[in-house]
């Protein structure tokens, strides 16, 4: 599968004016470009920044932010304001541009030159106070930026530049984003529902429903040798159970799963869809519910929200792809039940039988079990335990006026105990600051019982991630307290419905 960042790009806008001469801003165009090389030569940008002339006036400035706003390969664009130059200039780009924007504050040197700083020298090195013209207009006109400070050569600048890179990649994705939801959500449930008018206001995505049995439908237009080479698959890359094997008693159901997989991938590459969502309780023609097909999918880069969560659908391809490319992976995830032995607290994370084996480099174990609801035949599914790493799990939820996110960051960490007799894939983990604040706070927050799990990218992609979507995010670290986040819940709430109008 091609990489999601193939062909995109970010671009470099760097700003001055033509009052410096050309010989000036000749150095200006050179040292921008040693800027971008810094960067790029990071090796940790997942698309590459491209360097664009430089920017000396408002006509020219609204150009570039109209043809980077047009191009669906650019991610967004870094501005840098190597000299002055005027803010007034950027108005007019600023107010047609659509794409996400970092404002880079740096400098072409790292050190003074103290011996021989001269005028000539600060005539050319003014970033300093060219960057806060630029600020204040961007700050005048309410644009949501990211700011990063820093030399290019910093490997914390890189690191951070990086990251605002694979939250526009995760923007990217939202925008480009169809869900299909096959059936509706779990009956009765309230934080899975959600309005979908307003996330593809806000988020781009769009989220519509096929009936299950369509999906029974195209099962039934799955070939025989489709099923074969995904069963010969499933035998090389994953230990599966005796029972399931070719000559198991239960190999059909393992063939069950295969079609399942099968006809599921080409029902969702029909539509382009990148992520999509099911439900026990809407199985129609299914004879068992999708499980392995669900799992594999994921690890190949969908997003999946059980029980009609279409919600947590789009966050987990959005964690997929701003995830793309680093160690861990990427699932949906649930809290599932505590150990509350002092000294010893943690959180057993799992699903029924939908948890990505991306959060494993260890060959997980295919087998079938029982399920105890849905009522349908046992389902196949991938077994394993998540490994230990650091994490972030996320949540999305409708707050009537507003979508929220929820983020906790955690420690992943290999399970104290064997859990033989428990047959589903599971992380186990410490949650930041401690059991009892993060949990306090995440139902303060009234965050979402299904979340978006990370061993990836970490809160400050999520926080750029949110800013650049002008949502609301809340974050539950090492630094919470109790007190603290209650006041900022109540603060946010007076804020974002200001923040949107009376």
């Amino acid at each position: 599968m091609s990489s999601f960042y193939e062909g995109r790009e970010v671009w470099f806008l760097t700003g001055s004016q033509d009052l410096y001469g050309e010989d000036t801003l000749r150095q200006v165009a050179e040292q921008s470009q040693e800027v971008v090389r810094l960067l790029n030569d990071s090796g940790l940008m997942p698309a590459p920044l491209v360097w664009k002339p430089v920017l000396k006036d408002s006509d020219s400035i609204r150009r570039a932010m109209l043809d980077a706003s047009s191009q669906d390969n650019v991610l967004g664009v870094i501005a840098w304001m190597h000299t002055f130059s005027p803010a007034k200039m950027w108005i007019r780009g600023m107010e047609v541009l659509s794409k996400p924007i970092l404002h880079l504050a740096t400098q072409a040197g790292v050190e003074i030159p103290w011996d021989t700083i001269d005028m000539d020298f600060m005539n050319l090195n003014q970033a300093a106070h060219g960057d806060r013209e630029y600020a204040y207009i961007l700050t005048r006109l309410g644009v949501a930026r990211t700011t990063v400070v820093g030399h290019a050569s910093n490997p914390a600048v890189s690191a951070k530049v990086a990251d605002w890179v694979r939250a526009c990649g995760g923007w990217a994705a939202t925008h480009e984003m169809r869900v299909v939801r096959f059936g509706d959500n779990m009956r009765n449930v309230a934080v899975t529902e959600g309005d979908k008018t307003e996330a593809e206001r806000r988020l781009g995505v769009s989220v519509n429903t096929w009936g299950v049995n369509d999906l029974v439908a195209a099962m039934e237009t799955v070939d025989e040798a489709s099923v074969d080479a995904l069963v010969q698959e499933y035998e090389e890359r994953y230990d599966v159970a005796p029972e399931l094997r070719v000559q198991g008693d239960r190999h059909d159901s393992l063939r069950y799963a295969a079609r399942q997989e099968a006809a599921m991938r080409a029902f969702l590459e029909e539509r382009g869809a990148w992520a999509f969502t099911t439900n026990f309780e809407d199985l129609g023609g299914l004879r068992q519910l999708p499980g392995l097909a669900v799992q594999r999918l994921m690890e190949d880069g969908y997003g999946f929200g059980a029980e009609g969560d279409w919600k947590t659908a789009v966050l987990v391809r959005a964690a997929k792809v701003m995830g793309e490319g680093l160690a861990g992976g990427a699932s949906l995830m649930e809290d599932y039940t505590y150990n509350l032995v002092e000294g010893q607290e943690m959180i057993l994370g799992a699903h029924m039988l939908e948890v990505c084996p991306s959060l494993t480099a260890r060959r997980p174990r295919v087998e079938i079990h029982p399920l105890g609801i849905g009522d349908r035949e046992d389902p196949v599914r991938m077994v394993f335990t998540a490994d230990a790493r650091p994490g972030i799990v996320v949540s999305l939820a409708d707050m009537r006026d507003r979508f929220r996110l929820t983020a906790n960051v955690v420690e992943v960490i290999d399970a104290p105990h064997d859990m033989p007799r428990l047959p589903v894939a599971r992380a186990m983990w410490r949650p930041a600051p401690d059991l009892y604040t993060s949990v306090e706070a995440w139902l303060t927050a009234g965050g979402a019982h299904h979340t978006a799990m990370s061993t990836q990218v970490g809160a400050r992609v999520w926080e750029m991630f949110a800013r650049i979507a002008q949502m609301e995010i809340l974050v539950i670290d090492e630094s919470t307290t109790q007190r603290a986040f209650e006041d900022q819940v109540h603060w946010n709430q007076a804020y974002y419905r200001l923040a949107e109008g009376l």
